[in-house]
């Protein structure tokens, strides 16, 4: 049985309150001494891993709604690109104001472009801004055919952020060899999609 509009409304309510309740929990947890010995390292951590989750989920849309023959589920991919967003951008400030601090972001630039693993992030990130910049309905017909070409980077931060992740381990863990592996697996299925450069609908088009 395939999914109706005003099931899919009610799915977007979810996925918001999926992409917001970290962040309550977050706060929760800065007022409350719920994180580790190093809570600017735990919140750095956090934010990237919530923004990855969203990356992922996003990229899963299409083949979901395409085997499960659930066309209405595109309808959600700019809504999680917008949380993927939000949460990379949280990833970010954290690690310019809790890393270097307010009276060192002058060295955030060359911060940027002297750690490889952060100049992946800050890579990936950029695609981010510039698919969610354009993510309107108004934005792709006003682009036409460069609107698609610019939404195909999405696999470009596919690979670029779970590569930041997996390079800004000290002690590497399961976790990002797994994260990895999923955005890896994602990937492989579409390869031939992006060999053809055909058909793809922005992951981060605007939602009906």
């Amino acid at each position: 049985m395939r999914l109706t509009v005003k099931q899919i409304t009610g799915l977007k309510v979810l996925l918001h309150l999926a992409g917001f309740l970290p962040l309550v929990w977050l706060f929760w947890a800065v007022q409350h001494g719920g994180l580790g010995a190093d809570p600017g390292k735990d919140i750095q951590h956090f934010t990237g891993i919530t923004a990855l989750k969203f990356l992922l989920v996003t990229l899963l849309i299409s083949p979901l709604a395409r085997y499960a023959k659930q066309p209405l589920l595109f309808r959600t991919r700019r809504l999680l690109g917008l949380w993927c967003f939000a949460w990379a951008t949280l990833h970010l400030t954290s690690y310019a104001l809790l890393e270097l601090g307010i009276q060192n972001l002058g060295l955030l630039g060359r911060e940027l472009v002297s750690r490889p693993w952060l100049t992946l992030g800050i890579i990936g990130w950029i695609i981010l801004l510039l698919l969610t910049l354009t993510s309107t309905q108004a934005a792709q017909r006003k682009m036409g055919k460069r609107w698609q070409t610019l939404h195909n980077y999405v696999y470009l931060t596919a690979i670029l952020l779970p590569l930041h992740y997996l390079w800004s381990v000290k002690v590497l863990s399961p976790l990002p060899i797994i994260y990895a592996i999923c955005f890896a697996v994602l990937l492989a299925f579409r390869y031939k999609k992006l060999l053809r450069k055909t058909g793809y609908k922005g992951v981060f088009m605007k939602s009906e």
